[in-house]
């Protein structure tokens, strides 16, 4: 469950870490990025381990507020699974031509 977080936030980090302010940043980079522990963040900033867990928990809920206005990694989730399916069906040569062409359409819906 944690690992899922972990890698939840790192995509959601990377799609939408534009729309974070410099500190939010550099916060969730030493956190999830670099595994920094609360109390060694709060250490090199000079302030409370409870100000950078308050500043990183908020900061996940917006980032989890982005995706579900913009849904850029569920889609990004979407097309990977398509694209995996349309190189399955390719490489072990079980489906027809009409069916790789629905999935170029799923992709193109995709966008």
């Amino acid at each position: 469950m944690l690992l899922e977080k972990t890698t939840r936030m790192n995509f959601l980090f990377d799609f939408y870490q534009a729309l974070l302010t410099e500190k939010q940043r550099s916060y969730m980079e030493l956190y999830y990025l670099d595994d920094h522990s609360l109390g060694e963040i709060a250490e090199s900033y000079s302030i409370s381990r409870q100000a950078v867990y308050d500043n990183i928990r908020r900061t996940e809920a917006m980032l989890e507020e982005y995706e579900d206005k913009l849904r850029l990694f569920e889609k990004f989730q979407q097309r990977q699974q398509v694209l995996k399916q349309m190189t399955d069906a390719i490489k072990d040569g079980s489906s027809t031509v009409d069916e790789q062409l629905a999935l170029v359409e799923q992709l193109k819906e995709s966008d």
